[in-house]
């Protein structure tokens, strides 16, 4: 897809996204409608409101944003208009912009964010090949009616918004790849074909390198399956940028979770195939951030492993090793997402040393029961590194929301036989105990933070009927780390 910014509309279809509230005779006025501007006296121009208009053999499509919506919101009702109103768009369409007063930019972004994102496909396993959609061909193109004259920044926003839009579209087909075609194996491929098509580096450990490497909770997590584990570490340093800052990230990557022998229930274990949400975020945000050519230097860890039920599972009860040289007394096997987090965390930190490290990771169902759907958890102990997350978070629309990690929790898990156990036996603070199991991994680092996104990568949207990926995460981490080269 093409985007193009002019100052006057083509002779095609017209969006017209517009605040509730707002000066609709503007947009009206500057498309030299006086039909509109009767039809815009009418429209609430509620969030999600659609609404389409014919006049002289153009069609307005009257998009409502509510009042001053976020980026998210914005994004999420444009990309619902690329979903629902598929059928009725061209390859070719105007996006007014020039008669908004206040945050032009951020709103034409977040547009083009969302009108291409909608244009991913759920239904790439079914007999019949979904039909395409008229943005995803080569010649389609958005033509941008903007007010700037400064045509470099927007060429650079318009390019901004695609590329993130691929790697959401990229995190989401792999989120939503079932668990038998997305082996740990399959998802070491991705990225060692990432790494060449987008220029960084991609090692992959994986049978005796796991052993070498002493990567042995990620092996001991592995025990139950037939696949081999997979560690996936990518680098990526910018060009002619001296000492630039190092930001490690870490994904958590369980392909499926059956729980192992502390078995999930049957009826939501199919959406277990989601549990590697934050290994797809992770790849999905360094990819857009090398494309983007951020002057930052990324070191990611990504571990891979089914969990699964076998003769040779571990056992509640079992004490593993680690990488950190640590030993864990695993409680319970439906805690496994945190065990290949503490070899990923030990073995980035330790070897390559990073300013700030960030986690991610679908961790706890307790994360989800405190925030919903609405933000992930954020744990730190770094308050500059928690403050330009928390406001990358609302500057993406991919919020989060700080909770404790203080000592006193630390204390539920100390184990009467091994170093550290795996889970609390308290009914309550899941998710700060799992934090703070992770903390004891991170040998001393001072900036790192763990950024639980259980309730956030995988729910319900316009493309499906079940639940299914969101992309959450990579606009997140990009506005994060696009602050911090700022800085």
């Amino acid at each position: 897809m093409k985007i193009t910014f002019i100052s006057e509309p083509q002779k095609k279809d017209v969006l017209i996204p517009l605040f509730s509230g707002g000066d609709f005779g503007a947009a009206a006025s500057f498309l030299k409608s006086n039909y509109l501007d009767d039809v815009l006296s009418e429209f609430k121009a509620d969030k999600g409101a659609f609404q389409i208009v014919y006049e002289s053999g153009r069609r307005y499509f009257l998009m409502g944003l509510g009042k001053k919506a976020d980026f998210d919101s914005i994004y999420k009702t444009a990309r619902q208009f690329s979903v629902k109103q598929k059928s009725q768009l061209k390859s070719q369409l105007n996006i007014l912009s020039a008669h908004l007063k206040e945050n032009a930019d951020s709103v034409t972004e977040a547009l083009l964010n969302g009108l291409i994102t909608g244009t991913y496909q759920i239904g790439v396993w079914k007999s019949d090949e979904p039909e395409a959609h008229p943005f995803d061909s080569d010649d389609a193109e958005i033509f941008v009616v903007s007010a700037s004259k400064d045509k470099k920044k927007m060429n650079a926003l318009a390019e901004r918004a695609t590329i993130i839009a691929e790697s959401q579209i990229r995190v989401m087909d792999l989120v939503n790849t079932p668990g038998n075609v997305k082996t740990p194996a399959y998802i070491a491929q991705r990225a060692a074909d990432a790494a060449e098509q987008f220029g960084f580096k991609a090692t992959i450990f994986s049978d005796d390198a796991i052993w070498e490497n002493k990567l042995l909770a990620l092996a001991a997590v592995n025990r139950g399956s037939e696949e081999s584990a997979q560690f996936i570490i990518l680098e990526y340093e910018p060009e002619s940028v001296k000492n630039p800052v190092t930001v490690g990230l870490v994904g958590k990557g369980v392909t499926y979770d059956t729980g192992g022998l502390s078995i999930k229930p049957s009826a939501s274990m199919s959406y277990m195939k989601s549990d590697m949400a934050g290994a797809a975020a992770v790849l999905g945000a360094f990819e857009a951030a090398v494309r983007l050519k951020l002057p930052v230097k990324l070191i990611a860890a990504i571990p891979v492993t089914d969990n699964l039920v076998d003769a040779l599972s571990i056992k509640p009860g079992d004490i593993i090793n680690s990488h950190s040289g640590k030993t864990i007394e695993v409680l319970d096997t439906d805690a496994e997402g945190r065990l290949i987090l503490a070899d990923g965390l030990s073995y980035l930190i330790q070897n390559f040393k990073p300013d700030h490290v960030i986690d991610m990771a679908t961790l706890t169902g307790a994360t989800v029961r405190m925030l919903g759907k609405h933000a992930g958890g954020l744990f730190a102990n770094n308050e500059s590194l928690a403050n330009g997350l928390e406001e990358a978070g609302h500057e993406s629309g991919e919020k989060l929301w700080r909770l404790p990690l203080w000592e006193q929790y630390a204390d539920d898990l100390k184990s009467d036989t091994a170093d550290v156990k795996n889970l609390s036996r308290s009914p309550v603070a899941g998710a700060i105990f799992a934090a703070k199991f992770l903390e004891t991994f991170i040998h001393d680092h001072p900036s790192w933070a763990h950024l639980d996104i259980a309730g956030m990568c995988f729910g319900d949207t316009e493309f499906g009927k079940d639940k299914n990926s969101t992309g959450y995460g990579v606009r997140l981490i990009v506005q994060f780390l696009s602050a911090l080269s700022a800085k």
